[in-house]
């Protein structure tokens, strides 16, 4: 079965440790394939929520979209089972992302300055970046980040900050404007993946002219909406290797079916107060969130195994930290672990409220562990108070069977 383009694409990249391989027949050549796989048939076109059943607790991640087959093997769900995810995740939330392939990407340098220009059908756009170096020569790792960070944390660490202005890639708006848009307007795409394509210009500019950083050592980052595009950004480019959204709530890692921390974001106040995050397909849930075929774990684990910390302040009563500790965590840490990557998610749960900025520092250990191999004794398990709940997820107690 010929799954779609950018999801096999990643694949490989998350494999391999390569780029965006633009040649379908060379990337098939290269995609590693166990014996006696065969994906079952997507539906195509997918389903509208209308034929799709209400399911109250998170779906089973490894439960395909024909709603009858269950992935067999970690083989499976690498070949089959992702792709299939990000398929489902690009036509019912994210819009499909842009193809990079008919991009091509230019950068230029000045200081602490970087310009990354991209160019398609006639167009360019510029994204532009600020530079944070630590002392010292490098190559560094860098954490792309978009919004503020606690920059000094970080650079005492060894690890570079790259920002960039993420209303100049697209505005927090339905306006359409922003360098994304002068090269993609008309599509049917939400904001978060806008922003997301933007920390992958920025990456692909840090590749280009920036030899003090290694580009093979990053993450994205970022708080709130910008959380969400944090996990975005993770989930569309395999070059990513930690993901860290920070108190980033429903369409980021709170769960659509449970809002478990009082004045929480659900799909409906999120679509009503900021449509345009999201592209038009996940209106039609809208009420029916349990006709979802995903959740804010499918997300998550769509990831692994690249790391993942997910990180949500105990008092922040506005993205439900508490559904996001109880539910999404525990439920997407069952499948890190079936794939023998349970150490690569990670969750912190600092006491303060909604994009506190100490948050950064509290999850620096796990980020060192990731980007500089460090070691640490921090328990990035730990609930606090808070129990998981396994009613949420009862498919994990029935896992396919590895050898």
């Amino acid at each position: 079965m010929r799954v779609q383009l950018a999801a096999l694409t990643g694949l490989i990249a998350s494999v391999y440790s390569v780029p965006f391989v633009p040649d379908f027949e060379r990337m098939l050549s290269l995609l590693p394939r166990a014996d006696n796989v065969t994906c079952p048939q997507t539906p195509n076109p997918l389903p509208k929520a209308a034929a799709l059943p209400a399911v109250k607790a998170m779906p089973d991640p490894f439960l395909y979209l024909d709603m009858k087959t269950r992935v067999q093997s970690k083989d499976e769900w690498i070949q089959c089972r992702q792709p299939e995810i990000m398929k489902l995740l690009q036509e019912y939330q994210y819009g499909y992302y842009p193809d990079h392939s008919a991009e091509t990407v230019s950068a230029t340098r000045s200081g602490t300055k970087l310009d990354v220009t991209v160019a398609t059908s006639g167009k360019s756009a510029t994204v532009s970046a600020t530079l944070n170096l630590p002392s010292g020569t490098g190559p560094f790792p860098v954490i792309i980040a978009i919004g503020g960070i606690d920059n000094n944390s970080y650079l005492k660490a060894g690890i570079a900050v790259v920002t960039f202005d993420y209303s100049k890639v697209a505005a927090d708006s339905n306006s359409k404007t922003g360098s994304f848009w002068t090269l993609y307007n008309g599509k049917d795409i939400g904001v978060l993946t806008a922003w997301a394509w933007g920390f992958h210009r920025v990456l692909d500019g840090i590749e280009l002219k920036v030899p003090e950083i290694d580009a093979t050592k990053s993450g994205v980052t970022g708080c709130s909406r910008l959380g969400k595009a944090a996990l975005a950004a993770g989930l569309f480019d395999k070059r990513v290797a930690v993901t860290m959204p920070m108190c980033s709530g429903v369409q980021g890692a709170g769960p659509y079916r449970y809002s478990l921390s009082g004045q929480g974001e659900t799909l409906e106040n999120s679509k009503s107060g900021a449509g345009w995050w999201t592209s038009s397909g996940i209106s039609q849930f809208v009420g029916k969130s349990t006709q979802l075929p995903y959740d804010a774990h499918t997300i998550v684990a769509a990831i692994a195994p690249r790391a993942v910390i997910l990180e949500q302040g105990a008092s922040d009563p506005y993205t439900d930290s508490k559904g996001t500790a109880q539910v999404t965590f525990p439920a997407a840490k069952t499948v890190y672990s079936w794939l023998g990557a349970g150490d690569n998610l990670g969750i912190a749960l600092p006491k303060g409220g909604h994009c506190d900025m100490n948050g950064y520092a509290d999850v620096l250990p796990f980020v060192q562990k990731v980007l500089q191999g460090k070691t640490t004794t921090r328990d990035y398990n730990d609930l606090g108070s808070w129990k998981v709940m396994p009613e949420a997820y009862p498919w994990a107690t029935d896992l396919p069977k590895t050898k």
